[in-house]
């Protein structure tokens, strides 16, 4: 690794430190029950260097349900995919990464967390904006001369938007390394997400 992959590993490594000691900070006391001193405290690093990646502690928290490396993984899917690989499959291959593992638990709860303390609304909404634009930018890059940048922006809008009832709890599915008997029947995320995608691809018919 080069001197510079090697700081924006390190700058990386410090914001993720930052936001998930806000986090766990949030679960134990509340998001008025600390300050941004107690999340430098745990998390080893001075005040000066919170604000350096933070506005606030309720920022931070948001930040945490961010994927780790997640740039990475993007790039080494695209490289994985067939040439012909369409949009929409690329989409449907990118939504089951970024909330692959502890991502989709972590932004259910960061959710709830918001419906407690409005305060971190804003920031929970930006982060999952942030997965769409991310998906978003990549499609652009990769298809700008094969399809309409219209075209793009509805289907990554519309792929999206199945995200949402995952997050604020109100679909009925099993989510990733949840024990079938807690929720016997209900469809598992997998499932979910190919329906949605199922739908997309075949034009919501019935």
């Amino acid at each position: 690794m080069n001197k510079q992959g090697l700081r924006e590993f390190k700058k990386e490594a410090t914001a993720h430190a930052l936001a998930e000691a806000a986090f766990q900070l949030t679960l134990e006391r509340g998001i008025d029950g600390f300050v941004v001193d107690d999340v430098v405290q745990t998390a080893g690093y001075s005040r000066r260097t919170f604000a350096n990646y933070y506005s606030c502690k309720e920022e931070a928290v948001a930040m945490s349900a961010v994927p780790y490396h997640g740039t990475e993984e993007f790039i080494d899917l695209v490289h994985r995919l067939p040439e012909n690989t369409s949009p929409l499959e690329l989409v449907h291959h990118l939504t089951k990464m970024q909330l692959a593992g502890d991502v989709i638990h972590k932004m259910r709860r960061l959710v709830e967390l918001s419906k407690k303390h409005p305060t971190l609304e804003p920031y929970t909404l930006s982060v999952i904006y942030g997965l769409q634009t991310k998906a978003q930018n990549l499609l652009d890059d990769l298809f700008r001369e094969q399809y309409a940048t219209g075209f793009i922006h509805f289907l990554v809008g519309a792929a999206y938007a199945a995200i949402h009832p995952l997050l604020d709890g109100s679909a009925h599915v099993r989510l990733p390394g949840q024990p079938v008997d807690e929720m016997p029947d209900a469809i598992s995320f997998d499932e979910y997400i190919d329906t949605a995608f199922g739908y997309l691809r075949n034009g919501f018919q019935i």
